[in-house]
């Protein structure tokens, strides 16, 4: 579009484009993604069984395998098949005489429990410790 000056002479308009909206919504996206992203990444809800002989132990460094309450099958974090499990330790570099951390919803049914530790035995996995919350006395 053209526009005529005081002078008689014909000026074509500024197409540039104006990034200071575009840099708002952006810096509004990445806050939110800030935000967000924790919440995200909170691990598998699984609440453990209490016990009265655990033992305080940091199973972060090792390999930690979840069951929830549904019979979904974690590793680390990752949602996996119970099959691809023994592939998956072996392309990590895991020895079997390294110990395996499970950790079981306390509602979980014996039978889950029972497929995943037969898995990890028949691949030559038997170092397997089971993972509980030590065990609170009800106050009065």
């Amino acid at each position: 579009m053209a526009f005529t000056t005081q002078q008689g002479r014909t000026a074509t308009s500024l197409s540039e484009i104006n990034v200071t909206p575009l840099v708002d919504v952006m810096l509004v996206l990445l806050i939110i993604f800030m935000v967000t992203a924790p919440i995200l990444q909170t691990g598998i809800d699984v609440r453990l069984p209490e016990t009265k002989t655990a033992t305080d132990t940091n199973p972060a460094e090792n390999v930690v395998l979840s069951i929830s309450r549904e019979g979904f099958l974690y590793y680390g974090s990752d949602l996996i098949n119970l099959y691809a499990v023994p592939e998956r330790l072996k392309r990590d570099g895991k020895n079997p005489k390294d110990p395996i951390y499970l950790r079981a919803d306390e509602d979980l049914k014996w039978k889950s429990m029972v497929a995943v530790m037969d898995v990890l035995l028949g691949a030559g996995y038997s170092e397997l410790k089971l993972v509980t919350k030590p065990y609170q006395s009800p106050k009065k």
